[in-house]
């Protein structure tokens, strides 16, 4: 990449730069004028002095301005002008170009940002045919009282050489002070611009060479140039034919000289429209171009950063067809899946768990057909062969004509969520458990007291609605307390736990066996019979009488059985104490038995 090439910007050498450029301009114009008091067809100094200010801070102005004034002042003097008009035309223009400059620097602070470069263009042109409109009236005063000018033709060759210099020179230059001399010596443009120029050149030697009215043909060269090396083209080329012209015109050739109609400042005038024209046709072709090469080196960035987004990302990004076929998968995919991103492209839905093929289906259907975004989970295949639980956000891109045939495609991101599906059906898991505990006695494993109750209060209600009868059994061990206190507690939880499992082998799987607390259980039965409950109560009392291996010491124990039935509506506190009466009554009659209360 060759090295860019900068300007000076220490003190004297910027300054020293600027008063040489604008001298010899000065002068160079002045010199290819007709006659004293004449204008130049195009005037370069104020375009070199604007864009140099416009290009350094607001406080560093009054050293280049006079810098430029000293530069200027002499050069016209030495051009033939007399002082006093040498200073006034001077000072016009610097009152011209701090006019142009001041109202730009208010406008657009920051002219360094190509975003702005066509807002700038628009202030700049409305500023300078102003400024010029301005500046030039005072000028074709000058011209008149001390030269005896026409004051119409001053005005319009001031205006006319003014507004063409501003607009080219002034724009380069901005250019040229930010890209620095590289614009126009670069290695890499150099010859090019050379070889350029050289064609503009040796047409417009040609057409003012010829005893013709050609000076249209410059113009496709100029386009070229312009084209080729945009704003440093169409300055250099315009300065390059109107040097060509005023020069071929001073020594007598060329289509202007052949006008013979006209005075010098009629020639002055047609060469200047001529010029202008150039400007109009190459101009705007230029700031285009400047804009789409800004829009293009902004849309290069901005897919390098979604690319490096994408590349980088932990999640995997993906671009799919509506058919689910995969036209993008980020590197990241090999992190996750296993599978290279060349190896995820395609219709792969294999890779997809069987159970959830079908619903990322009509997700993607439902995400093509609404527009909305979908949030899905669902798995996908490990290149392992294990499944990867992915949390998937799918977007609908917008049809593109010139990609994909004019269908709209799915943008997807996919990140793995594992641990988070994992830690999920841990406290699922969890909360199951904990309900169960919740109904559950933990040391028989057996209906606790919340769940009886439960199940009682429904029961009745069926008993309300529907007649169902029901029978509820009030049980404790008999003695249990002996038990305990001869043989410890361990053995007493080893003869609850038998007791509670002979209970529940003595009923249905529709009964309920339920613990209400120490050595007291309860059997609460649906559509039952006087009968049917009497044979469940002596099942009971034959297993109870079993004996029980409770930590290796064998023990017989009996059970107390009290039967409440109801075959009408009943609260539950009046059916529970007719069980807990009936059991008492059971103790009575010598317990190891049962006893049964028929509602009345």
């Amino acid at each position: 990449m060759p090295k860019r090439l900068r300007l000076p910007r220490t003190y004297w050498a910027d300054r020293s730069v600027l008063a040489v450029l604008i001298a010899t301009t000065a002068w160079l114009s002045l010199t290819l004028a007709r006659g004293p008091g004449e204008l130049a067809a195009i005037w370069v100094g104020n375009g070199i002095l604007t864009g140099w200010l416009l290009s350094r801070r607001t406080e560093t102005w009054p050293g280049y301005i006079a810098v430029a004034f000293l530069a200027e002042f002499p050069a016209r003097m030495l051009a033939g002008d007399q002082p006093v008009y040498a200073l006034a035309i001077a000072a016009l223009n610097l009152m011209e170009v701090l006019a142009v400059a001041g109202f730009v620097r208010s406008r657009v602070p920051d002219i360094r940002d190509p975003k702005n470069w066509m807002a700038l263009g628009w202030i700049a042109a409305g500023a300078t045919l102003v400024a010029c409109g301005l500046t030039g009236l005072m000028a074709a005063g000058v011209a008149q009282d001390m030269h005896g000018q026409p004051f119409l033709r001053s005005l319009a060759n001031w205006y006319a050489a003014h507004v063409v210099g501003m607009v080219i020179v002034a724009t380069t230059t901005l250019v040229a002070q930010r890209e620095g001399l590289g614009l126009f010596i670069a290695e890499n443009r150099r010859w090019s611009l050379a070889g350029s120029m050289a064609v503009l050149v040796a047409v417009g030697v040609a057409v003012f060479l010829a005893p013709y009215p050609v000076m249209f043909l410059t113009y496709p060269a100029l386009l070229f140039v312009a084209v080729r090396h945009q704003f440093a083209g169409v300055a250099l080329g315009v300065i390059a034919l109107a040097l060509i012209g005023a020069v071929a015109t001073t020594l007598g050739h060329g289509p202007l000289w052949l006008q013979q109609d006209l005075a010098g400042a009629g020639r002055i005038a047609l060469l200047q429209i001529f010029l202008a024209g150039g400007c109009v046709m190459t101009i705007p072709v230029c700031l285009a171009m400047a804009e789409r090469k800004r829009l293009i080196a902004g849309l290069g960035e901005s897919e390098r950063r979604y690319r490096m987004l994408a590349d980088h990302s932990h999640d995997v990004i993906t671009r799919m067809r509506a058919d689910g076929e995969r036209l993008y998968v980020s590197p990241s995919a090999t992190e996750m899946f296993g599978w290279t991103p060349a190896e995820m492209l395609g219709s792969r839905w294999d890779i997809l768990h069987p159970d959830d093929r079908e619903k990322q289906r009509r997700a993607m259907a439902e995400v093509l057909a609404t527009g909305e975004p979908r949030t899905e989970i669902y798995r996908v295949r490990h290149k392992d062969g294990q499944y990867v639980w992915i949390e998937a956000v799918s977007r609908c891109i917008p049809a593109n004509d010139d990609d994909g045939g004019g269908q709209a495609d799915v943008m997807l991101t996919a990140r793995n969520i594992n641990r988070r599906v994992a830690a999920e059906q841990a406290l699922a898991k969890s909360r199951l458990e904990l309900e169960r505990l919740s109904r559950v006695d933990v040391l028989t494993d057996v209906a606790n007291r919340r769940q009886f109750e439960e199940r009682l209060a429904l029961a009745l209600k069926r008993l309300q609605r529907h007649g169902t009868p029901i029978a509820l059994m009030y049980l404790d061990i008999d003695h249990f307390k002996h038990v305990n206190d001869r043989h410890g507690h361990a053995a007493g939880d080893a003869v609850l736990q038998a007791f509670a499992r002979r209970l529940c082998d003595s009923v249905r799987e529709t009964d309920l066996v339920a613990r209400l607390g120490g050595d007291e259980f309860t059997i609460l039965i649906e559509d039952a019979t006087p009968v049917s409950a009497e044979t469940v109560a002596r099942k009971v009392v034959e297993a109870t009488a079993k004996e029980i291996d409770a930590g290796g010491t064998p023990l017989s124990v009996t059970t107390s059985i009290g039967i409440a039935y109801a075959a009408r509506a009943v609260d539950a506190a009046t059916l529970m104490e007719q069980a807990d009466a009936a059991l008492y009554a059971a103790k009575t009659a010598g317990r190891n038995g049962y006893h049964m209360a028929v509602q009345a």
